[in-house]
């Protein structure tokens, strides 16, 4: 009886086990702009090297991520920022937000995925470009551009689409890309052209190379690896990285100041840094932190890591809040409704 009772106590703690330790783990926010068929590999991943967490996605697009972040400053709701662009962590370094930790493996990690100031705040995850998306079938006749002042040639009235800027970090890395690299008189004077010919600027970084891929517009500018893929999926697209230079962001995760779960937050940014996320960030972008990591995808062109503009992330973000003002003044006409 003695031995029945025992093994009764047993099996009943067994049984228990599990849902013990599921109270045990702590609910950690992470703010992102990951896209959605990422979450899910990430938060396995991140559970599995930090088994006490569990990690709790806030989800949207660069720009209304950022917007709410800062609108919560005096309140932060989330423990950490993952996925979302250097420019915004920026920001949010500048106005004291972040927590000062340099993760585990960061020094290991390629020199301009690192945070170059102190205090250490931010670390890189991965770069993406901005790149154009040309449909040779639409095109008729008219040849692949080579340079981004091709785009303002009249036939192409009506059948660019790009990304808008406040909505999308791909769309305000271009627009920075070209008032940094061209300068500021000659990159207003340039989008002016370019909007002449656009048809409609969306709310996302990658949209405007699918409806290229797709035959809806001829060219789209997004997202280098959705060019790639796009054109891996038989489009009839060209993904063109114009001569003067193509702009870019990164990726990258910082703690929020102020935490409740801070060690935890600590312990998913030396993942952040491990060759185990980085192998992560391979699958969806070709330019990852960790040296030796990822192989460039079919299709990706060849010449994009040469073609990366000289980039001032600080200049970036210190310069978001009036750069976008004079964007939408000049060519909020054209935004596409939100969903």
């Amino acid at each position: 009886m003695k031995n029945w009772l025992a093994s009764c106590v047993i099996g009943a703690i067994a049984l228990a086990l599990p849902g013990v330790a599921q109270a045990q783990k702590t609910k950690v926010t992470v703010y992102t702009a990951l896209e959605n068929d990422q979450l899910a590999p990430f938060k396995a991943s991140i559970e599995k090297a930090v088994p006490e967490v569990e990690v709790v996605w806030v989800r949207d697009s660069t720009g209304v991520i950022t917007a709410r972040f800062l609108a919560e400053k005096d309140n932060p709701r989330a423990d950490m920022v993952m996925g979302l662009a250097a420019s915004s962590l920026l920001m949010f370094e500048k106005a004291n937000l972040l927590e000062t930790y340099k993760p585990a493996g960061a020094d290991a990690l390629k020199p301009v995925f690192r945070d170059g100031k102190e205090p250490y705040t931010w670390t890189g995850m991965d770069a993406y470009l901005g790149v154009v998306c040309y449909n040779t079938a639409e095109a008729k006749g008219v040849p692949v551009p080579s340079s981004w002042k091709d785009l303002l040639n009249p036939a192409f009235k009506g059948k660019i689409v790009m990304p808008h800027p406040a909505s999308s970090g791909t769309g305000y890395l271009m627009v920075a890309g070209w008032l940094q690299s061209m300068g500021e008189a000659e990159g207003w004077k340039f989008m002016d052209g370019l909007h002449e010919n656009i048809g409609a600027y969306l709310h996302s970084g990658s949209a405007p190379c699918v409806q290229a891929a797709r035959g809806e517009r001829t060219i789209g500018l997004a997202l280098d690896m959705r060019g790639a893929s796009e054109k891996s999926k038989g489009a009839p697209i060209e993904v063109v990285i114009p001569k003067e230079g193509v702009g870019w962001e990164m990726e990258a995760s910082a703690i929020v100041k102020g935490s409740k779960n801070l060690a935890l937050a600590k312990k998913i940014a030396d993942w952040s840094t491990t060759k185990d996320a980085n192998e992560l960030y391979s699958k969806t972008y070709a330019i990852v932190a960790a040296p030796g990591v990822g192989t460039k995808p079919a299709n990706y062109p060849a010449n994009a890591e040469a073609g990366m503009i000289k980039n001032d992330l600080g200049w970036m973000a210190d310069n978001r809040d009036r750069v976008l003002a004079e964007w939408s003044k000049r060519y909020e006409s054209k935004a596409a409704p939100k969903n």
